[in-house]
């Protein structure tokens, strides 16, 4: 007996694949351009919740920091036009940082485009340097193969972010349902067993080699792995710009962290160190200090360099050997190699662990009144609470004095991005309800959008905010100093009363000028619960840890 073949609407349908693929949370500000979506998530909050965000921009990066946090794509819905020009911050910062994420965009209807219609972009053309793969859907039959094709892409290789346009009256049309579609999951691969072999000579031969990890496409498993090889082979374990939280920073073997500022111990161990074994990262400006303590194309060391996208092998550093291989795999197998001289290399280790351990103490900076707070923040949270922020110098602090001792417990953006933190802050409450957590974020940061207050309080999260007020683009203005001393330009602020500010929102606030006041308003918060914010003034003199203005 034959059936009639099943008919759905295209939104459904677009909603139904979400869901077949495990995504949860879906960020976005409503739009009209994309209303037969927000139709077909009505009614299925058990599947699938729409976060409502107040600025296209903090829904794009929590949608990012969701898919830090997951390892599965972070879903963003956004409007055409404005909505999409304002998300583009949040796609740039996934694709700095190598995090799996899908934007979804409406698009004009198919009979207007070319016209400049209303609100009309051409996306490719747009996003093209900024995400894997932009496209636009204009067969509602082929819906599944393009949202299947953008799980793939965002995860597989390098991962990073997607877009999808959705043209409005596309989204309305009838279509017969294909066979239910699989659900993506990202290629495992390694390098030849020769060039494992040639791996295995190098670091037999070398003296004093150093490991750097970072990057995306870490899971727990990975990030277990190179523990375990660390701790069998005795090496040394560093990690790039804000990946911290790849290696428990209580670890004995973990050495510190390649930040923006320069950090003098991890200089003279680069340049002292015989093989670099980069496992991740790309080797970036920051990382390198503006490219300099590795200079392209040749570095000064030899450097074996591992990558999940062969692309990214030798185009800016020319390896001794170039690895193609996933993060989980790699570790995986190294993790089963046999000591081949542990003893040779613990005592450099060791050495290096305390330096890192005398860099990264408030005794190392013994005025400055910010150290021991941040310190403090290590000691009285939980090893799962989840630190989110943005750019400025007030990170200086927390990246320094803070220890990160589990898998996405720091989420920042590689990119730079101001206003990253309240976002990612509102992402993992949602993700991880049962995890603490908080936004860290200068004044200037917090203001970027400082509006997801609202979306925290409309969805009943439980996260802190806290707010370092310097009254200025801190970071702008050391680098003014530095290159113009006393010549102030556009650096100062004038701010609201953050406490007030908070309150409007519903928030409970408080402000704090010295440890005591900090570590008394943390326990508050903490045993409080809902959505807090602390104020924490900084001297304006303060530029950053142990630097000050004279």
């Amino acid at each position: 007996m034959s059936t009639s073949p099943q008919t759905r609407r295209a939104a459904d349908h677009l909603v139904d694949l979400l869901v077949a693929q495990g995504s949860t949370h879906v960020f976005g500000v409503p739009g009209e351009s994309y209303l037969p979506v927000l139709d077909a998530l009505h009614g299925r909050e058990a599947d699938i919740s729409f976060i409502t965000c107040r600025q296209e921009g903090g829904a794009a990066m929590a949608a990012d920091a969701h898919g830090k946090l997951t390892g599965r794509p972070g879903i963003c819905m956004v409007t055409r036009g404005p909505g999409a020009t304002n998300a583009s911050a949040g796609l740039h910062i996934a694709f700095q940082d190598s995090t799996p994420m899908i934007m979804f965009i409406g698009q004009v209807a198919r009979d207007m485009t070319e016209r400049e219609a209303f609100q009309e972009l051409d996306y490719r053309r747009m996003f093209g340097q900024v995400a894997k793969w932009v496209a636009e859907i204009d067969d509602p039959s082929r819906i599944q193969e393009f949202v299947t094709r953008a799980y793939r892409t965002a995860m597989s290789g390098r991962p990073g972010p997607v877009v999808l346009a959705l043209p409005e009256d596309m989204l309305y049309e009838d279509i017969v349902l294909p066979p239910a579609p699989s659900v993506a999951s990202p290629p495992r691969f390694l390098p030849s067993a020769s060039q494992m072999d040639e791996l295995r000579a190098r670091l037999s031969g070398a003296k004093r080699p150093l490991i750097m990890a970072g990057g995306g496409g870490w899971s727990e498993t990975g990030i277990a792995a190179l523990e375990k090889f660390a701790e069998v082979q005795g090496l040394p374990i560093t990690v790039s710009l804000r990946v911290q939280s790849l290696m428990n920073n209580n670890h004995p073997n973990f050495v510190g962290h390649f930040s923006v500022a320069p950090t003098p111990y991890l200089k003279e161990a680069l340049d002292d160190c015989d093989l670099l074994i980069a496992i991740g990262p790309r080797l970036g400006e920051m990382t390198t200090q503006g490219y300099n303590w590795l200079k392209p194309p040749v570095a000064h060391v030899p450097l074996v360099h591992v990558y999940p996208d062969p692309n990214e092998l030798g185009r800016v550093y020319e390896p001794v050997l170039g690895l193609a291989a996933d993060m989980d795999s790699f570790c995986e197998d190294l993790a089963t190699w046999d000591a081949i001289d542990r003893d040779r290399h613990a005592a450099r280790t060791k050495a290096l662990r305390a330096e890192f351990e005398d860099y990264a103490s408030p005794s190392s900076v013994p005025d400055d009144p910010l150290a021991p707070m941040f310190a403090h923040l290590a000691e009285a949270l939980p090893d799962d609470a989840i630190m989110c922020n943005g750019a400025g110098n007030y990170a200086g602090w927390l990246n320094r004095f803070y220890r990160y001792r589990s898998k996405g417990s720091q989420l920042a953006p590689t990119s730079g991005s101001m206003g990253y933190g309240l976002p990612a802050a509102v992402a993992a409450a949602v993700v991880a309800p049962d995890r603490e957590a908080y936004a860290v974020a200068g004044d200037g940061c917090f203001m970027m959008n400082s509006q997801e207050l609202a979306t925290a309080m409309q969805h009943n999260l439980r996260l802190t905010v806290i707010v370092v007020n310097n009254a200025r683009y801190g970071t702008i203005r050391v680098h003014q100093e530095r290159e113009f001393p006393g010549r102030v330009s556009g650096t100062d602020m004038i701010n609201p009363d953050f406490c007030d500010f908070a309150r409007s929102f519903g928030a409970v606030s408080v402000r704090v000028e010295d440890l005591d006041g900090f570590k008394t308003a943390l326990a508050e918060a903490r045993a409080r619960g809902g959505l807090n914010l602390i104020e924490v003034m900084q001297d304006t003199n303060l530029l950053a840890p142990g630097k000050w203005l004279n």
